[in-house]
């Protein structure tokens, strides 16, 4: 355009006082300068195009987005502030505390293990995307309750491996308990891709930093009862066969078993497997049952109780997120040091999984019948068939080998877990203040 401008200036305003002269230089000198203004000014028009495109369209017509790459934003980190932040955080506090960093911080059971290591004196530096699966809100809440005791959340994704590679740098974690995944039995059919993501993909990812780390730490993860499936063999042991899953969670969960196993063999990292049956208590995840059962409930909404074939009873093995807290925290206390170094295994390591369960399991139609004593309001009821959405009729731990190896014994019954979940869940969405969705 500066181009365009000085050959413009360099022309009289005044007409009939400039002579042209008809010399072929001069006329293919014009030419050359006609094509010139043509190319600049449709330069100009693609890029005003492109500018709408890219910064105007989304605001004015959002394109939908791939919930499976919703944790691909980009974050920022780094610097010698956010480095001094993350170094306090997992700075160990006791005479034999550990440092763990803990993956899925600002989720349910996140944020119960982190505050539960930090308040013991234990270094405790938190990972988590902040995707929107349910209300971001109620996990940044959670974010507030542990910044106030001292927690600090690294915003991020597991699958960053660049970022993973960053906080071994900064922090020599002794352990680290992997809590981040794609949680929900019937989201799967929505968005399987999220599930491969962050249940597969980023669980390697995750290794893949460990076994490169220096130290290597142990590893405690969550994996699940539902990879169980259709195995009819109740209560569920650790010894049971879990090769057919029904659903595409639990799948994931399996394969992260089986991935866990190899970089146990491989790399000797020391690797203990938690399967957690059916996990409630305050500060919970809202796509639960015993949450939008009582949401609804309050609401005056008909809720929908699922039966098996012919009349069959649905029911679960619910486990009080306290108790659940206690095993994590058993297996990260019992767990042996992982053998590699720089990614080469030097000896073999351990390699544990446990059911982690509460052992009484419930019919979903009793919960309900004790949340409307609890909220003190009848439940509009909906009997429907199970459907087939990857929901499985019954899940009964077997825990004793969990009793034996981590001294883990429940002790909070569904009647008075649930009793502490609506007294939170009251005060929490008191006076309409927040929305329970």
């Amino acid at each position: 355009m500066l181009k365009h401008a000085s050959y413009l200036d360099s022309i009289p305003s005044a007409q009939g006082k400039f002579k042209m002269e008809k010399s072929p230089y001069v006329h293919n000198r014009l030419r050359w300068h006609s094509s010139l203004m043509k190319l600049t000014f449709w330069s100009f028009i693609f890029l005003a195009l492109i500018f709408i495109f890219f910064y105007r369209s989304p605001s004015s017509n959002p394109l939908p987005q791939d919930p499976s790459r919703r944790s691909l934003r980009t974050y920022n980190w780094g610097g010698p502030a956010w480095e001094k932040r993350v170094r306090s955080s997992a700075r160990i506090r006791s005479r034999d505390g550990i440092s763990v960093l803990v993956t899925g911080a600002a989720g349910f059971v996140g944020t119960h293990v982190s505050t539960a290591l930090k308040r013991r004196g234990d270094g405790v530096l938190g990972l988590d995307n902040f995707n929107d699966y349910y209300d971001p809100s109620l996990k940044r809440a959670r974010q507030a309750l542990l910044d106030r005791s001292g927690v600090f959340i690294v915003e991020g994704d597991i699958n960053d491996s660049i970022l993973l590679r960053k906080l071994f740098e900064v922090v020599a974690f002794t352990h680290v308990m992997h809590l981040a995944a794609q949680a929900g039995v019937r989201y799967a059919m929505e968005n399987p891709s999220s599930y491969v993501h962050s249940n597969i993909a980023g669980l390697v990812s995750l290794l893949e930093a460990c076994k490169s780390a220096n130290p290597q730490p142990a590893i405690v993860w969550a994996s699940s009862s539902s990879v169980y499936g259709l195995n009819s063999k109740v209560p569920f042991s650790e010894k049971d066969r879990t090769d057919q899953p029904a659903s595409l969670y639990a799948a994931t969960k399996k394969a992260g078993e089986e991935i866990a196993h190899t970089y146990n063999h491989i790399y000797g990292l020391s690797l203990t497997a938690l399967r957690f049956f059916t996990v409630y208590g305050p500060w919970g995840r809202p796509d639960m049952a015993y949450f939008f059962f009582t949401r609804d409930i309050l609401k005056g909404k008909t809720i929908s109780i699922f039966e098996a074939a012919n009349h069959g009873t649905v029911a679960r093995d619910f486990t009080y997120v306290d108790d659940i807290v206690k095993g994590c925290l058993a297996a990260l206390d019992t767990a042996e040091k992982s053998t590699g170094t720089g990614g080469k295994k030097k000896g073999p390591a351990q390699f544990r999984i446990y059911n982690l369960g509460n052992t009484s399991p419930v019919p979903v139609s009793d919960l309900v019948s004790i949340l409307e004593r609890l909220l003190k309001v009848n439940a509009k009821r909906k009997v429907i068939k199970l459907p087939q959405n990857g929901d499985v009729r019954f899940t009964h731990a077997n825990i004793s080998l969990a009793q034996r190896e981590l001294g883990y014994k429940p002790s909070t019954d569904l009647q008075t877990g649930l009793k502490k979940f609506v007294r939170w869940y009251l005060g929490y969405y008191s006076g309409g203040k927040k929305a329970a969705g």
